[in-house]
């Protein structure tokens, strides 16, 4: 089976990435889930780090809100923020605590690597990813 591809309508345009459904079969399972029963519209991406990530997926819009359910942390050798556009799962300190949330990589940043669940990587619109500020919005989260 191919991997499937997820589609975020932003305010600044539209950015596409592909899910490593083979790679981060749990972390996948769950953004999929949450983007088909639209938990993602109508969120802001609620925190920029100039040259590091821009992060969304809170519905409190603070950066403090999940979905009410944690997943397992699954990272691998394979999965890497070698490069601006990866897409990974936030979580707070404790391994096991990611949620809804979910930033994408602006700029290469290997030392999280085994820390946090990288589960795709931009395809297209890596200049609207680029260009997201805090309280940009998502309009619509779709998978294809």
């Amino acid at each position: 089976m191919a991997n499937r591809t997820a589609t975020i309508e932003t305010n600044k345009g539209t950015i596409k990435f592909e899910l490593y459904e083979d790679l981060a079969p749990i972390t996948t399972s769950n953004f999929i889930g949450l983007a088909e029963s639209n938990f993602y519209d109508g969120l802001t991406f609620h925190r920029y780090v100039k040259d590091f990530v821009i992060q969304g997926g809170c519905p409190t819009g603070t950066g403090t809100g999940g979905s009410g359910k944690h997943i397992k942390l699954e990272v691998s050798p394979n999965l890497k923020h070698g490069e601006a556009g990866g897409v990974a799962m936030a979580r707070s300190s404790a391994p096991d605590s990611a949620s809804s949330q979910f930033y994408i990589t602006l700029a290469p940043a290997a030392f999280l690597d085994m820390q946090y669940a990288v589960f795709g990587r931009v395809t297209e619109g890596l200049d609207v990813a680029l260009s997201l500020r805090e309280g940009d919005k998502m309009s619509s989260v779709t998978i294809s």
